[in-house]
């Protein structure tokens, strides 16, 4: 008889869902980063646009350019405050998938961990009833040597 484990297919359905879970929270990780990286980008636009304003300055600017440049910098301030609650929502987003993925890690390990100690208990019934039946064939073959 094979062994067989008794709990094959709840293995099998959270195996199913740990692949999920990993494969949500790539996609979170993902979609984190190119939040983080727009970000980036808008701050590194931010700096460069206030070095820009700053080097006019010195050597003189026309007001309506400073208005403009003004202009540009709040709209990129009000594009940075949006992006940065769109990185905060995928940072928890990315950290809510990374919790259940670890959920999901640790019900399989648990599983498995049963399934291993299930197939230790197995060997050791099945190495028991092979002595048992041996003993069987050892006293059936002593008895038969001594009826002869």
């Amino acid at each position: 008889m094979a062994y067989q484990y008794r709990f094959e297919r709840v293995l099998t359905v959270k195996e199913r869902e740990q692949k999920e879970a990993e494969d949500r929270y790539r996609d979170s990780v993902d979609s984190f980063e190119k939040m983080a990286q727009k970000l980036y980008e808008l701050l590194k636009k931010k700096e460069l646009m206030e070095d820009s304003q700053a080097d006019q300055m010195k050597t003189g600017i026309p007001v309506q350019l400073l208005r403009h440049g003004q202009q540009f910098l709040t709209n990129i301030e009000k594009s940075i405050s949006y992006q940065q609650k769109l990185v905060m929502d995928a940072r928890t987003n990315m950290q809510r998938h990374e919790h259940r993925l670890m959920e999901r890690n640790i019900e399989v390990k648990k599983y498995e961990k049963i399934r291993e100690h299930d197939k230790k208990r197995y060997a050791a019934e099945q190495e028991q009833a092979d002595r048992e039946q041996m003993n069987e064939l050892s006293i059936a073959q002593f008895m038969n040597r001594r009826n002869r």
